[in-house]
């Protein structure tokens, strides 16, 4: 039974290689923020699920790896050295932001890593840096060439399609590994009992630190991709709001869990569009946080361990069922 375990994943993969053929404009961008938000989840499910440490600043990594690459996009145009900078940049003040954070614990951790994020919200918000609130536009999408001829357009939407999905993969894979490894080992003692870690000789705080980092440079790939799609950037995306709705997803698809960070971006993103559309819901549509918020309650109270637990809910119910 255990060789077709992987059977699914390999169905679904071929699916998404060969969706591009059949998506319209519409469901095409769909997939393609779904999959960008996928890996934006993924990031916090490191922090969050892996290492035990709850942000509420996410979203400045994510703005910040977005603002970067537009501000660069006009003097650099190779993709490569512009997600270099987009990543560099985000995991810089994930480094200087976890330095200080990490000194605190509990709530206090959570309100230190909001503070920051508003901080750095309000340095795009309220000065000229980059448009202020209004943000600024990305006129040049980068690309990747090799001896004259170009490679990688980002500008294509086939080319973006590939690239969001191979960063899923890149970061799914990544952080399933990294699970696997010692370093994923101590990161769980460490969520468990951090004391017993310490007395073990274990320097939790170098290794938070190094979750810490590579989080927020995960979440700066996120918003390299981003900008990249949507080809704008403003000051929401550093928002708590955006912290909030990422976090939501990881709870919502299952803490603990890396396919869970997966199925609550999905969730999370579908919900938002159908609450949204009016052609589906009508004059309802305009009440949509209202319908949006009691669903997710509903998602909640039922499923307490989130979307992974639905399976093993249903297992018991129809072991429980049988004569």
């Amino acid at each position: 039974m255990s060789r077709y375990r992987s059977l699914p994943v390999v169905v679904a993969t071929l699916a998404l290689l060969a969706l591009p053929a059949v998506l319209t404009p519409y469901t095409h961008d769909l997939v393609v923020k779904i999959a960008l938000y996928a890996v934006f989840a993924l990031s916090l499910e490191l922090l969050v699920g892996m290492t035990g440490l709850v942000s509420l600043g996410h979203a400045a990594f994510l703005g910040i790896g977005a603002y970067v690459t537009a501000l660069a996009a006009d003097k650099v145009s190779s993709a490569p050295l512009l997600l270099a900078l987009a990543v560099g940049a985000a995991a810089a003040y994930a480094l200087f932001v976890g330095a200080l954070s990490l000194r605190t614990r509990g709530i206090y951790f959570i309100m230190v890593t909001l503070a920051f994020a508003q901080m750095a919200y309000f340095v795009f918000h309220d000065t000229k840096l980059a448009g202020g609130s209004d943000g600024m536009f990305l006129y040049n999408k980068p690309t990747l060439t090799l001896a004259g001829r170009t490679l990688l357009d980002l500008g294509d939407k086939r080319h973006l399609y590939y690239t969001v999905l191979g960063a899923l993969v890149f970061t799914y894979a990544l952080l399933a590994l990294l699970r696997r490894s010692r370093f994923g080992h101590a990161l769980a003692g460490i969520r468990a009992n951090e004391q017993r870690m310490r007395a073990a000789g274990f320097r939790t705080t170098a290794y938070k630190l190094a979750a810490f980092v590579l989080a927020g440079a995960l979440a700066g790939l996120a918003g390299f991709l981003l900008a990249v799609k949507d080809g704008a950037v403003n000051p929401e995306l550093l928002s708590w709001h955006e912290s909030g709705a990422v976090l939501l997803m990881v709870i919502l698809g299952g803490i603990g869990h890396l396919r869970g960070a997966v199925l609550g971006a999905v969730a999370l993103t579908l919900l938002k569009e159908f609450f949204q559309t009016e052609a589906w819901l009508g004059p309802l549509a305009a009440h949509s946080q209202m319908t949006f918020g009691f669903t997710v309650i509903a998602f909640v109270a039922l499923l307490p361990r989130g979307l992974v637990g639905f399976r093993t809910l249903s297992v018991v119910s129809t072991r429980q069922n049988r004569p």
